[in-house]
């Protein structure tokens, strides 16, 4: 008997030996380029351009050019910052909405680049 319990933790052992397997070496990755449609220069509507100027910008630059404007203004709800109080300027590119979310202000905005 006492040799069919040694036979059990040899066993054991080799099955954890099996299972401790070294992690796979990960790849190194390559530096991220920015996607083209991103810095493409898109001309903003008579509406929003009151707001980050009449000149064609990328999409990246008219978001912050915004967030400027917002700030500057402050016009981030005091409760909820994720929230955007529209002035006048703001109410005509957000669809006359009083107030949007800063996801759903993205998505008002892009109807105003061509």
């Amino acid at each position: 008997m006492a040799a069919k319990k040694k036979s059990k933790k040899a066993k054991k052992s080799t099955a954890k030996r099996r299972a401790a397997k070294k992690p796979a070496k990960k790849k190194t990755a390559a530096k991220r380029k920015p996607n083209p449609a991103f810095m493409k220069a898109m001309t903003p509507s008579a509406a929003l351009a009151e707001v980050v100027g009449s000149r064609p910008l990328p999409r990246t630059e008219v978001t912050s050019k915004l967030w400027a404007y917002i700030k500057k203004n402050n016009l981030q709800d005091k409760a909820n910052r994720r929230m955007i109080n529209a002035d006048d300027k703001l109410k005509e590119v957000f669809g006359g909405k009083k107030q949007v979310s800063m996801f759903e202000m993205t998505k008002l905005v892009s109807k105003h680049l061509k």
